[in-house]
């Protein structure tokens, strides 16, 4: 690494795959100063019609380089391939939810003549982008959480600038080298690799920008917010330790490989990756064993293989601290049901503990690697207090047989979402994804993004 480029290396062997330019203060000054030039001079906005049209032959464009693309993320990501592609057609179709938007969000009438002052008058709203949009982002999704930030962006006609995470900036570039070849303006969307955390806290917190946008760690996400200039709107999307309750009558045979899909998906590494598994007692010595069974069972290695189920951590310390954590437990009472020891400097096994001390960090923390932990209870209640103790909420899961169990769980979870019969890292990119308390602010979801980017604008007109 130098002062003026980072290396991009391949998380599962460290081989290197490119270099790319970083941008200093005064890179993002001019980038910032591009942004607000063209959000300020109204005569310059693109016209729905044409942002519709970029759009759409944006995913024409990456329907074209599908593979490439999936091979792109898994290189820089280290997510198996074939979850890769499947994050791929998620972008595609994300990037035309995001066209559709400006047909189907329009403004509304409020209604006039309800009062005498009000007599004699019309009013309705529209939409107008809220101004200069910024989008940081993580590693973990580095196309569709690109997709996710800068595609309603466009659509709402806001110009954005997007920092991608360090790691996994390649997936960014492509998708606007992509955008810019559908007919996207380079002006509307510009990328930019920070080169420092002092650099890119001076892109977000200057006050030209109108919303920030941010996918990452709660301590950077709300530091960051602390320090917006005022009138700056801002989404932030962090991460939990998602809660699932199964209870006596669950179907295990159903339950047991979606729970395991939720905890070992790309790694463990997703903000709503089953992480605290809190199952009746009658059944949690069963279920735990079966999934360190399951757990077992999955293939680790190189991501581009087209057999591996799980792949590498992001960087080697993470499969460091991972094991730290899991031998916490351990040595404090839990009983290893699979995995346990690292499989090299870079890959982590599946790993089940059944009865972590409920004070340790797997217990308490996100954990962000494929470990999953069960814990017996006795009363639902009591699993759902259990569930909800922690600082952080976002997704949550229930299995049951039983209307009114999966509804008494959905009533009392914190979650923002209750999963029944599923893991808690099922997601479609067109409903509300929101993190609650520590876990984040704001809805995410390509829709909810849109709306976040705009601002309703009333005309009242007097009848004369």
């Amino acid at each position: 690494m130098t002062d003026m480029t980072i290396e991009v290396r391949a998380p599962f062997d460290g081989r290197l795959i490119d270099t790319v330019e970083t941008s200093g203060a005064e890179a993002v000054e001019a980038a910032l100063d591009t942004a607000y030039r063209l959000f300020r001079d109204r005569n310059a906005w693109l016209q729905p019609a044409k942002r519709v049209e970029i759009l759409r032959q944006a995913a024409r464009l990456m329907t074209d380089q599908a593979e490439h693309l999936a091979v792109e993320a898994a290189r820089e990501g280290g997510k198996p391939l074939i979850d890769s592609r499947a994050e791929v057609a998620r972008a595609i179709d994300g990037v035309l939810n995001a066209s559709e938007l400006l047909r189907s969000e329009g403004g509304s009438v409020v209604p006039m003549g309800g009062t005498t002052a009000s007599l004699g008058r019309i009013a309705f709203t529209t939409h107008e982008p809220v101004g200069v949009v910024v989008a940081v982002s993580a590693f973990n999704h580095p196309l569709n959480l690109i997709v996710h930030q800068v595609a309603p962006a466009i659509a709402a006609g806001c110009p954005v600038i997007v920092k991608p995470a360090e790691a996994t900036p390649l997936s960014c570039l492509r998708f606007v080298a992509i955008l810019r070849e559908a007919g996207l303006p380079e002006a509307w969307c510009q990328a930019l690799v920070t080169e420092s955390r002092e650099v890119t806290g001076k892109l977000v917190t200057d006050p030209r920008v109108g919303f920030l946008s941010f996918i990452g760690s709660a301590a950077v996400g709300w530091s960051l917010r602390a320090r917006l200039a005022p009138g700056t709107r801002c989404a932030l999307e962090h991460g939990g330790a998602a809660p699932v309750i199964v209870a006596p009558d669950a179907d295990l045979a159903a339950a047991v490989p979606l729970i395991a899909k939720g905890g070992f998906y790309h790694a463990g590494q997703v903000c709503v990756s089953v992480q605290r598994v809190f199952a009746h007692r009658s059944i949690a010595a069963r279920l735990a064993r079966e999934l360190g069974d399951a757990a077992g069972k999955l293939r680790v290695g190189d991501p581009l293989l087209a057999e591996t189920e799980v792949g590498p951590l992001i960087r080697p310390g993470e499969v460091a601290r991972v094991h730290e954590w899991v031998e916490e437990a351990i040595s404090r009472g839990a009983e290893l049901l699979s995995g346990g020891s690292p499989l090299s400097e870079t890959c982590y096994p599946p790993t089940v503990l059944l009865e972590p001390p409920p004070d340790c960090r797997l217990s308490t923390r996100e954990v962000f690697g494929p470990v999953v932990c069960v814990y017996a209870y006795d009363d639902l209640d009591e699993a759902i207090g259990r569930a909800n103790a922690l600082p952080y909420a976002f997704q949550a899961a229930v299995f049951t047989r039983d209307f009114a169990t999966a509804f008494h769980a959905y009533s009392h979870l914190d979650g923002s979402a209750v999963m029944v019969n599923d893991h808690t890292a099922f997601r479609v990119d067109w409903m509300p994804f929101a993190g609650l308390r520590q876990s984040g602010l704001g809805v995410g979801g390509i829709p909810y993004t849109f709306r976040d980017m705009t601002i309703e604008k009333l005309f009242v007109g007097k009848m004369v």
